[in-house]
């Protein structure tokens, strides 16, 4: 094998294939045309002097020898991300501007508190957080980053999934002061209920949930604003259904003792345009990482219910406590 051949742009190609199982996916990522894609696998296969994958009209499969190029690959890709990340002391600071698209939800209520630690070494990176109800499509311009909680299809699109949310139900100490707290999801019929429209469009687990409590209850209150649900639940206006992280943001308003309704998955989604960019790929890199921190254990795979996270959290039933910051 002729290593002296070797060079990152065609390994970084290589692992893009890998991911998508197919040459012409890649070539929608990368930006260039199937037969470049071709070309440079060839040009790897050639330089180690094994094939890398099995071709059909379905796309492409890893050899055995091409499953230890892609591990070898990866750890490359990680070297390169340490190297850059400890020479980037030493380099000018970055500039620019991140447009992020996000539902209202996570972005406005947990992501958006948390942006400013981005800036604090980036000072010079401004950061737009477009708040919609509808998805946000990263490949015509329209934004830079989305969050989404559908998986992207798109082989033009780079999305890695973040993490999960999981609902549970709230309400205010008020709320239950003359009223008995539903005992089960299938008691959520004896109260009034408070519900974010923009929850019958998450799939998965969710939307048939949604579909069988709508037969089951008439909600009180539906609302594309999460920012109205909370004051309406703080109020007293019933029970709403919110993720868990909220516990950690609204004292005023308290978890049901109930185990979780449903747990949805979101992802980020990107182009490969945007992770060239110096500011994207440190984005990126930042915004996977804040995800994986102590403090964002709600969106962890398991459920965390917030009475395991707060010393004396105040559910219903129980006693009234007080909450730490998380």
């Amino acid at each position: 094998m002729n290593t002296d051949r070797l060079d990152w742009d065609t390994l970084r190609v290589f692992r893009v294939v890998a991911e998508l199982c197919s040459m012409s996916g890649a070539a929608a990522r990368l930006g260039e045309s199937p037969p470049t894609i071709s070309r440079k696998i060839d040009d790897l296969e050639s330089t180690i002097g094994a094939q890398l994958f099995i071709r059909s009209t379905r796309g492409v499969e890893l050899t055995e020898a091409g499953k230890v190029v892609l591990r070898y690959a990866h750890q490359m890709a990680e070297a390169a991300n340490t190297l850059r990340d400890e020479a980037g002391a030493q380099r000018a600071p970055v500039e620019g501007r991140i447009t992020i698209a996000t539902g209202d939800g996570i972005g406005p209520y947990w992501l958006a508190a948390r942006l400013h630690e981005f800036q604090d070494k980036n000072p010079r990176v401004q950061i737009r957080m477009v708040v919609g109800d509808e998805p946000a499509d990263v490949t015509n311009g329209e934004t830079d980053v989305a969050l989404h909680f559908t998986e992207p299809k798109s082989h033009e699109i780079i999305a890695h999934r973040l993490g999960v949310q999981h609902y549970i139900g709230f309400a205010s100490k008020d709320y239950f002061r003359e009223r008995k707290a539903p005992e089960s999801l299938f008691e959520y019929y004896k109260h009034r209920c408070l519900l974010h429209s923009s929850y019958v469009n998450q799939v998965e687990r969710w939307a048939p949930k949604v579909s069988e409590l709508r037969r089951m209850i008439d909600f009180a209150f539906v609302s594309n604003s999460g920012t109205a649900l909370i004051h309406a639940c703080a109020a007293g206006g019933g029970v709403a259904i919110l993720p868990s992280y909220v516990a950690a943001i609204d004292t005023r308003i308290v978890p049901l003792d109930l185990p979780e309704i449903a747990p949805i998955q979101f992802w980020v989604a990107y182009t490969e345009r945007f992770r060239r960019l110096p500011e994207g790929q440190m984005f990126i890199d930042w915004l996977r990482k804040r995800f994986e921190q102590p403090d964002a254990m709600w969106f962890r795979e398991e459920f965390i219910h917030p009475r395991e996270v707060f010393s004396n959290v105040h559910v219903f039933p129980g006693v009234a406590g007080t909450r730490r910051e998380s």
